[in-house]
């Protein structure tokens, strides 16, 4: 049997490539990609190996698979939280994610989220998921990083986990459940080390991967434990990750506590540089601007769950010019009812037009952050494009929807429209895990009732409260 398979007659091709090679050019030299084994062999116009499996590819964009740099998988059964629902982040803090992980205290509701959340995505086209997990505290009687990791390997994506936790309680958190209680700093660096062991693979197109991600550098652990935990995270050969200037709120906090920027104040703590990157980075400054580039700090982008909780946005168009590395996320679904990458995409096209102009950012950028540039802040060099050589993680997307009739670009598809497109086929390291918007093996009316039957018992505990 062939170990080939043939993607034929593509409408479009988008590389994640920068400027023209974005866009390869399918009437000149040919709309087909043949994967062999993990990797892409060849795009052009090719011609049917014996044996070859063939996707038909007519009418169909294909992409490189978005790659997701920050989520919050727990939080995929707290979407839409009435109690939050209308709050700003410091407050929705204490009526969403600190009190309702008190029902996150068990195995199998943290896997139905973590399951919930990784379908979401892969029907999404995504391929690759960082996910910050810092639902750990001491004590616990279940192994969080271990049961994520097999949800996502159930599923077949490359599966980056971002370590989170905290060593001590934050002063914004009320009434904290015994689920947030900290850790020590050495039991949050010897659970991370072990992690690393069990999982961490630094190959260019690792499936696993380990990161040390406290959950705020300002809030979450000691000032004086900020530069250890950067230097130990190293010495393992680990990125770091965290969130940062998300509101207003947390700029003025740094500034009244530590008489500087959240910026200013990782930068003086070693935590800057091509090993690290950020969720959020609304509120920088043009000079912080210009400092990110120059460290090669990145930024996870979550444009819809920055908008949600009426943050802000943030200054990707600034960012990408000054040349920084520049990413897409989701965040957590707390925060962003649609987390998936292609409503994510739609959200940044639109929101960067809205404040800064039509031309703000263009759609073919908009796909390259999500794909080539979360593979960049990810270290993951071997993803996120396609290219002979490359890993093959692709998305083949069909317009079969009303709302891509008409259209007269279909390469900018899956971010002008606004719907989704039906997914004919997702390769992930060559393997086919979606094949006519369906995933092989999975029950999606089983993982409805398991999703509706745990947020049904959730609401009933905290109505008893």
């Amino acid at each position: 049997m062939n170990d080939t398979l043939l993607i034929r007659g593509a409408s479009a091709i988008l590389t994640g490539l920068p400027g023209a090679a974005m866009r390869h050019d399918v009437a000149r030299d040919g709309g087909d990609l043949r994967v062999r084994g993990t990797r892409i062999e060849a795009i052009g116009r090719l011609a049917p190996l014996p044996g070859e499996r063939i996707i038909d590819a007519a009418g169909c964009v294909v992409q490189p698979g978005w790659v997701n740099t920050h989520h919050h998988l727990f939080q995929s059964l707290l979407k839409g939280v009435p109690e939050g629902i209308d709050l700003p982040l410091v407050p929705w803090l204490s009526a969403v994610p600190v009190p309702w992980r008190r029902h996150f205290d068990h195995e199998a509701v943290l896997r139905t989220a973590a399951r919930v959340g990784l379908v979401e995505l892969l029907l999404s086209g995504c391929t690759t998921v960082a996910d910050h997990q810092y639902h750990y505290w001491p004590g616990m009687p279940f192994d969080a990083s271990a049961a994520v990791f097999d949800e996502a390997a159930r599923l077949g994506q490359r599966f980056v986990l971002c370590r989170g936790g905290q060593t001590r309680g934050r002063e914004i958190d009320i009434d904290p459940p015994p689920q947030t209680a900290p850790e020590t700093l050495d039991q949050m660096f010897s659970a991370i080390e072990r992690d690393v062991d069990r999982y961490h693979d630094p190959a260019p197109d690792s499936m696993r991967r380990v990161v040390c991600a406290p959950t705020t550098p300002t809030w979450s652990v000691r000032p004086e434990e900020l530069r250890p935990i950067a230097r130990a995270a190293r010495a393992l050969g680990i990125g770091l990750h965290s969130h940062l200037s998300e509101s207003l709120d947390y700029v003025r906090h740094c500034r009244e506590l530590h008489d500087c920027t959240p910026f200013e104040f990782v930068e003086r703590h070693e935590w800057v540089g091509p090993d690290v990157w950020f969720a959020h980075m609304v509120h920088l400054s043009p000079d912080e601007v210009r400092r990110v580039a120059e460290t090669g700090t990145g930024t996870a982008h979550c444009p819809q769950s920055n908008g949600r909780l009426g943050s802000g946005v943030a200054p990707i168009p600034a960012l990408l010019a000054a040349g920084a590395p520049v990413s897409l996320a989701v965040d957590g679904a707390a925060s962003n009812e649609a987390a998936d990458m292609l409503n994510e995409a739609h959200a940044c096209w639109l929101m960067h037009r809205a404040i800064g102009g039509a031309s703000a950012i263009g759609t073919d950028e908009v796909i390259r952050i999500g794909t080539a540039g979360g593979a960049r802040v990810l270290g993951l060099d071997a993803v996120g494009t396609l290219a002979p050589g490359q890993a093959a993680d692709l998305a083949v997307w069909s317009l079969d929807a009303p709302c891509f009739f008409g259209l007269h670009d279909p390469a900018a598809a899956t971010v002008v429209s606004g719907g989704r497109p039906s997914l004919r086929a997702l390769l992930i390291a060559g393997q086919l895990r979606v094949e006519n918007d369906a995933i092989p093996g999975l029950d999606l009316a089983e993982l409805r009732h398991e999703a509706a039957t745990a947020v049904a018992a959730m609401r009933e505990a905290q109505a008893r409260r």
